[in-house]
């Protein structure tokens, strides 16, 4: 993410969003850090550099890493969030669920549990890190752990609230990632293309 935030600042990429999911880890950022959070041995982590506290990582959780140049007008961090959780909202919307904004914490709720977290860097407005929504976690991972400085058991994921799609078929990471980037032009302004020729080990 770093060079490609240093190759989008020097205009050598263009907007570009990756879509993971990664093996289970968690990541604590400077506010946990801070606060002296401790995480069970239990679990692999690591320590980074976006706003927040401790993230759960895993199988189960859709994570899109927006590396983007956010034009003037769009150059406030409040304004950017919420145009992240606008885009994870509608997503939702698409599928049937009823997703919303709390303001015990920035991301995404549904029935009152928290199902996406958001934490951004930013250098020259351009943003590094980005959203992890939780669609099918494994166990109690992530229910187990005070994600974001919430309490135990605020954050989850949508199968654990029993969600499916309108027609009751199962929410997949494809599907999510489909309909995410369906609704790329209409929130963040942007046309998503996709580049056959990109391969993120050019910038490891």
């Amino acid at each position: 993410m770093r060079v490609m935030q240093q190759k989008r600042i020097s205009d050598e990429i263009i907007d570009s969003i990756i879509l993971v999911e990664h093996p289970e880890i968690v990541t604590i950022g400077p506010k946990a850090s801070r606060e002296g959070v401790v995480v069970s041995d239990d679990y692999e982590q690591t320590i980074v550099d976006r706003g927040g506290g401790i993230t759960w990582h895993g199988p189960g959780q859709l994570v899109a890493y927006p590396i983007v140049k956010w034009d003037n007008d769009e150059q406030s961090v409040r304004k950017i969030i919420n145009k992240i959780e606008d885009l994870v909202i509608k997503t939702l919307k698409d599928l049937g669920i009823d997703g919303y904004r709390d303001s015990a914490m920035m991301g995404v709720w549904v029935d009152g549990k928290k199902v996406c977290s958001i934490g951004l860097a930013f250098l020259h407005w351009v943003s590094r890190h980005g959203l992890a929504l939780n669609y099918a976690t494994p166990g109690n991972r992530i229910e187990n752990l005070a994600c974001c400085g919430l309490d135990v058991g605020t954050t989850t994921s949508l199968e654990k609230l029993g969600y499916k799609k309108n027609n009751n078929q199962k929410i997949t990471r494809e599907l999510l990632e489909n309909t995410l980037i369906s609704n790329i032009e209409n929130i963040l302004n942007r046309v998503p293309v996709e580049d056959e020729n990109c391969n993120l080990e050019d910038f490891l």
